[in-house]
């Protein structure tokens, strides 16, 4: 197999990699490293794991989360002249005269074979994890006692707010962008057609995106199927397309659609059977013109350089999902240096161009922040009705915005739960300032009840992934403590102060 030689920014990268590898101790080696997709990740960890067991004799293990990316993993390193072995759920025995100084596994495959004593973690000296970006890896890792660790991604933030990339990896380092990756030919050019779609029915769920029964309710609509042809129709007849959908319902429908409509279409999603997949990602490859229609799939482990356009026919929160939808476009051939993007969610409103250039830096120091922002731009604007509105007249503010509230108090650099105090503080005053004594201001917060349940809400989104016991008690405290400032303050009638 031909050897790869990495392109002059890539040695560049692998060269500054392993000079601070080696410039630290051991396990307190915990290095990201962000590239764009597109750029070639996988090569420059390849080059790194063929120098490191060069120089040091050393094991190398590579992580990955999916059982394609094992295998794709694989071949690079033996184009970068690597030996390795991939650990998958048929090895049941790894033979210590092997001769193998490189694995490569899925995480809980690897952990099964550490505690079954197949695997001796004591003869790796590094760890490569690919789509660092992922927690399932953190666990694992420690059992690696004598190794260096360098995660890889190319959008370093990670999947679980709560477990921010800064407090398992000790610094970043950042290859180049996607705006110079485009400017040197590295990647094509972006062309992005966007369609202003109404969300407003869109919810969000436990993990914080839209969630597939009302992202499939809005984009199985006849409406937004329409919509769908009609942008195909004008911008991508005969030209390579995926269509990234939320849910299988819609994706299914869509390829009815197409299909009747005369258009070369095919479905896929994770239930496709690994063969129906092989077939079906074959013909797409062969087929001038294919329409592919996709759910869970083909973000990571897919590349197929020939795509001409990417539909976004769907909204997400993720920027790392954004990113690698749109990366599966982003490939440069001699013959193609540019793509579309046609976004049907608000993707580019909401996190930018694709090819804006990012302060990676800051988003890996500060996560909390980029977070709060990008809750802050799926907010939906809290209304009371008229009807509860007409309870309260002598107020001239009734409603408080807690991603607003949230995004300055992050910026002030004050403590987070002072938005829910803030917006305790601005119910009170409503209900004071619309009653005469005590049992009339308590009776209006029975009225709240709602408002209440959305502030508290939108307010555990901010803080991310949190139990429902504790969205349980921080609602029942925001009732009692509301309470005990209106009695206060009625029974002294000083003024309230005001929500900041």
């Amino acid at each position: 197999m031909q050897k790869q030689k990495p392109y002059y920014y890539q040695q560049h990268d692998i060269d500054l990699l392993f000079e601070k590898m080696t410039g630290c101790n051991g396990h307190d080696c915990r290095m990201l490293y962000q590239l764009p997709t597109g750029g070639g990740k996988t090569v420059i960890f390849s080059a790194i794991a063929r120098d490191f067991i060069k120089a040091y004799g050393k094991k190398v293990v590579i992580l990955t989360h999916r059982a394609e990316l094992c295998k794709q993993t694989s071949k690079a390193l033996q184009k970068s002249a690597v030996a390795n072995k991939v650990i998958d759920s048929a090895v049941k025995r790894i033979g210590r005269k092997e001769g193998f100084s490189c694995y490569v596994a899925m995480v809980e495959t690897l952990k099964r074979r550490i505690n079954d004593g197949l695997f001796d973690t004591r003869d790796v000296g590094l760890v490569i994890v690919d789509e660092a970006h992922h927690n399932s890896f953190r666990k694992l890792l420690s059992r690696f006692k004598n190794a260096a660790i360098i995660g890889v991604t190319a959008t370093p933030l990670s999947s679980d707010v709560n477990l921010p990339l800064r407090d398992f990896y000790t610094e970043i380092v950042i290859g180049q962008s996607i705006s110079n990756l485009i400017a040197e030919g590295y990647l094509a050019r972006p062309i992005v057609r966007e369609y202003d779609v109404e969300l407003n029915t869109l919810r969000t769920g436990n993990t914080g995106d839209f969630t597939i029964g009302t992202s499939d309710a809005l984009y199985g609509s006849d409406a937004m199927i329409n919509l769908l042809l009609e942008a195909y129709r004008a911008h991508a007849v005969k030209k390579k397309t995926v269509i990234f959908n939320s849910g299988i319902i819609t994706s299914k429908k869509i390829a009815e659609c197409f299909h009747a409509e005369g258009y070369p279409v095919k479905h896929l999603d994770n239930k496709t059977s690994a063969r129906d997949r092989a077939e079906i990602l074959r013909w797409f490859k062969k087929t001038k013109g294919a329409i592919l229609t996709s759910v869970s799939l083909l973000t990571v482990g897919f590349d197929e350089p020939t795509i001409q356009t990417v539909i976004l026919n769907r909204a997400t929160t993720s920027i790392t999902l954004y990113h690698q939808m749109i990366g599966r476009g982003a490939r440069r051939l001699s013959n193609k240096r540019t793509f579309q993007i046609i976004d049907l969610g608000n993707n580019t409103e909401r996190f930018g161009a694709w090819d804006k250039d990012i302060d990676w830096q800051q988003v890996f120091e500060h996560p909390e922040q980029y977070v709060g922002q990008i809750h802050e731009s799926v907010a939906e604007i809290r209304q009371i009705s008229p009807e509860l509105r007409a309870k309260f007249p002598a107020s001239l503010e009734v409603n408080f915005d807690i991603f607003s509230a949230y995004k300055d108090t992050l910026a002030r650099g004050e403590k987070v739960k002072n938005v829910i105090r803030d917006a305790i503080r601005q119910h009170a005053k409503m209900c004071t300032e619309n009653a005469h004594t005590i049992t009339e201001a308590l009776a209006l917060t029975d009225l709240l009840d709602k408002e209440i349940d959305l502030r508290v809400k939108d307010y555990v989104k901010c803080l991310g992934n949190v139990t429902r016991e504790y969205s349980k008690w921080l609602t029942a405290d925001y009732k009692e403590r509301l309470k005990k400032i209106i009695t206060r303050y009625m029974y002294g009638r000083r003024t309230l102060p005001t929500a900041v």
